[in-house]
């Protein structure tokens, strides 16, 4: 029996990811040609291996059974292959990153332009993403997170700053307008620039000073989603709509222009920095490798 490899990875695609448009988007094909490949191998194999219905799509037994024992098999063939990747001069093929918004604006372009360089025949594409997400499920190789989002059971490399801070800030209009803030407590009364998580879940400011923690969910007349929408929430600090809180790194080009200004500075808390996070499988795959490597060396 003659099986399409890519027709083995599209259905292990659909079955991690639950969906048949999910899974394309982790292998960067159409819905219709990965539906497709699943109705070739079902052809093949002579059963059915999805139960469809209009909300979900679900491994029958038959498929339960292959998706078991087709990851490993396959992570073996991709194995075999990235050892006789090894024999180049330089590694090659793809790489794939998940990565929340803020690696990848704080943390890679100081990295990947050098590491892009340095191995020209690799093909790096990176996925932003809020969530809290199985990287593999994901089609990726490899993610970006803090220590507190980290999957168990994952290999975890330091990336970036070591030590990061959140920072809250305000135009000079604002707090002309409506005073300076000196206590976390004093933030109820202010207008204050929210984020929210995908999952729904407000984003909380934390403050500590001399041992004093705080956490608290203030109010405020804007509200945006983490990441693709927190450049909103800036700008709109900046017009003096009110106070926002974001890594200072992100918001560092602002302060130092003067357009916004520190707010409870003594208060901003650090944090650990991130981590690019792998799974602990025996063999790691040649792109991947290397920016390992990479990271350890400009570390």
């Amino acid at each position: 029996m003659n099986t399409d490899l890519d027709d083995l990875h599209a259905f292990l695609a659909v079955a991690r990811t639950g969906g048949f448009r999910e899974g394309a988007r982790t292998l960067g094909r159409s819905a219709s040609g990965v539906s497709d490949a699943i109705r070739r191998l079902e052809k093949q194999l002579g059963v059915r291996l999805f139960n469809r219905t209009t909300r979900s799509v679900t491994p029958t037994a038959a498929g339960y059974s292959l998706q078991e024992r087709l990851g490993p098999a396959l992570a073996e063939v991709q194995g075999a292959l990235d050892v006789v990747n090894g024999f180049r001069d330089k590694p090659a093929g793809a790489l794939k990153l998940n990565v929340p918004v803020s690696a990848a604006r704080l943390v890679l372009p100081a990295l990947i332009p050098a590491f892009l360089t340095a191995y020209p025949d690799i093909k790096l594409e990176i996925q932003t993403e809020e969530s809290f997400v199985d990287v593999l499920a994901a089609g990726c190789d490899a993610g970006i997170r803090y220590e507190e989002r980290l999957e168990q059971d994952m290999i975890a490399v330091p990336i970036g700053p070591r030590v990061q801070r959140f920072a809250a800030a305000a135009s000079p209009d604002y707090l002309a307008r409506c005073g300076r803030p000196e206590h976390p407590q004093e933030l109820f009364a202010h207008a204050c620039l929210k984020g929210r998580f995908p999952s729904g879940r407000l984003y909380p400011w934390e403050f500590e000073l001399q041992g004093e923690r705080f956490e608290i969910y203030p109010d405020g007349p804007l509200t945006v989603q983490t990441g693709g929408a927190t450049d909103l929430a800036v700008e709109a600090a900046v017009a003096g709509v009110g106070i926002i809180y974001l890594f200072e790194d992100w918001l560092r080009p602002y302060l130092t222009s003067g357009v916004l200004e520190p707010v409870l500075e003594p208060w901003w808390p650090q944090f650990s920095g991130p981590f690019l996070y792998y799974s602990d499988r025996r063999f790691i795959p040649a792109p991947l490798r290397a920016f390992i490597d990479f990271i350890k060396l400009v570390r």
